[in-house]
């Protein structure tokens, strides 16, 4: 009978699904990744839930950790509440903690966007933790790990040393000192590709901006007030878009991630030259995407595809390599997976995420009918895979106006083409309003007794 497997889960910030080119984007250099997806399974309709937060990473991170609805993970609803919404509740078993409860070491590196007491009770060790949303990347404030669960902020210390390479040689780090008596269990969560995206050489000046291809559903102007037209994000690039700055923010991107995919390289390699990589699971994912440009926005705070869709590989024992599902799955799906893969129990706290191991075992090629996500208490969506529709709701601090978006992802995967008053479409609309109403309801979630159609 072979060991347990290891767990190496990595984590990145702002990566969204199509800035990879073994998933079609050739313009952008990730020879690491592409060898992962290659050698593993590749959830290619992966989407966040979203939540209450601009910093969508707060909630989609919590949902990973949790295995539930953002609304479960913090137990709050109410938009804006930073502090509650980070935090994992008490009585939610975390996925490192699952695996800790199960005799794994689990080791923390790098941004923890939740709780302090969640990160206690869930690893023995860490190094280089970020608790925070955003730094330069080369001035990351950090604490060594706190067995107390205080980490105080006196404590904290900012190394002189690019984010990427400070949390990928932690892991590395650990990698080559690791106790072999137990498997290990290790969240790797890098910054990158978030801003300020300054890379070091040669990184930063690998890519031409004049040779960055824009994408075809580049807007110089978002075509409406989608109620988060002013939030930081937003203020990254001048308004009206132009070509050359998006161009030149396309070429940063891409930067950033092909700095991060070197490093995860000479993660792999270490795994390799320990004798440790054969029976080590590798997921690789995201908190969410980003428009930079597309749709005319530059962040992450609405329900495009290009914000939604976070990439999901996952490679390792148990898992079929170069293989691939187009079947609705959601981030936090992977926290059940790799308890079935490792062959540990499942937390019965788990309430909303859905082992995807039936897929991988071929048993069925369907995971979800439908895949919903929200944003604060203005923007919501559902999708069957093929038909997408959102829907704006206007509010005391967001004035805008209430509409509906209808797009035929098949067709139309770039959203460029509004379908929502063409008549010949209304029993797709009022299905789809009516299966948003529903999951809604079941969350209760506040705009779910709102009409979805106007």
């Amino acid at each position: 009978m072979n060991p347990r497997p290891n767990i190496l889960f990595i984590i990145t910030d702002d990566h969204r699904h199509q800035a990879i080119s073994g998933f079609g984007d050739r313009a952008v250099q990730t020879p690491n990744l592409d060898s992962l997806i290659n050698q593993g399974a590749s959830f290619t309709q992966n989407r966040i839930l979203g939540g209450l937060l601009p910093a969508v990473c707060v909630p989609t991170r919590g949902a990973i950790l949790s295995g539930c609805h953002p609304y479960t993970t913090s137990g709050t609803q109410a938009d804006w509440d930073y502090q509650q919404a980070q935090c994992i509740q008490e009585h939610l078993t975390t996925l490192p903690q699952a695996f800790r409860n199960a005799n794994y070491h689990c080791h923390l590196v790098g941004k923890w966007h939740n709780d302090k007491a969640s990160a206690h009770r869930s690893f023995d060790s860490g190094s280089k933790i970020f608790f925070g949303g955003m730094s330069g990347q080369f001035s990351v404030p950090v604490n060594d790990f706190d067995p107390t669960g205080e980490f105080p902020e006196e404590l904290t210390y900012t190394p002189k040393k690019h984010s990427t390479e400070l949390f990928g040689d932690a892991a590395i780090d650990f990698i080559k000192q690791h106790d072999e008596e137990k498997p290990f269990f290790m969240y790797l969560a890098f910054t990158s590709p978030h801003d300020p995206r300054d890379s070091p050489e040669p990184y930063a000046s690998m890519y031409d901006p004049k040779n960055m291809p824009l994408p075809e559903n580049f807007a110089a102007e978002h075509p409406f007030d989608n109620g988060e037209l002013e939030i930081r994000d937003e203020q990254l690039a001048a308004m009206p878009r132009t070509e050359n700055e998006i161009k030149k923010h396309i070429a940063d991107y891409y930067g950033m991630i092909t700095h991060h995919d070197a490093k995860i390289g000479q993660i792999i390699q270490t795994l390799k030259d320990q004798g440790l990589f054969e029976n080590t699971l590798i997921v690789y994912t995201a908190d969410h995407g980003l428009s930079i440009g597309q749709h005319g926005l530059m962040g992450k705070q609405n329900l495009y595809d290009h914000s939604l869709r976070a990439p999901l590989i996952i490679r390792g024992p148990g898992v079929p390599a170069n293989w691939s599902t187009q079947a609705l799955t959601h981030t936090f799906d992977v926290y059940p997976t790799l308890c079935q893969l490792a062959d540990i129990p499942a937390p019965t706290s788990i309430q909303d995420a859905q082992s995807l191991t039936p897929l991988l075992n071929d048993q069925t090629q369907q995971h979800r009918t439908y895949q919903g996500s929200l944003y604060r208490h203005n923007q919501r969506a559902i999708t069957d895979g093929q038909w997408k529709l959102i829907r704006y709701y206007p509010s005391d601090d967001k004035p805008i106006e209430p509409r509906v978006q209808l797009f035929d992802l098949a067709n139309d995967p770039l959203e460029c083409h509004d379908l929502a008053n063409e008549a010949n479409h209304e029993a797709i609309k009022e299905t789809l309003a009516h299966e948003l109403t529903q999951w809604l309801k079941k969350y209760e979630d506040p705009l779910s007794h709102v009409p979805v159609l106007v």
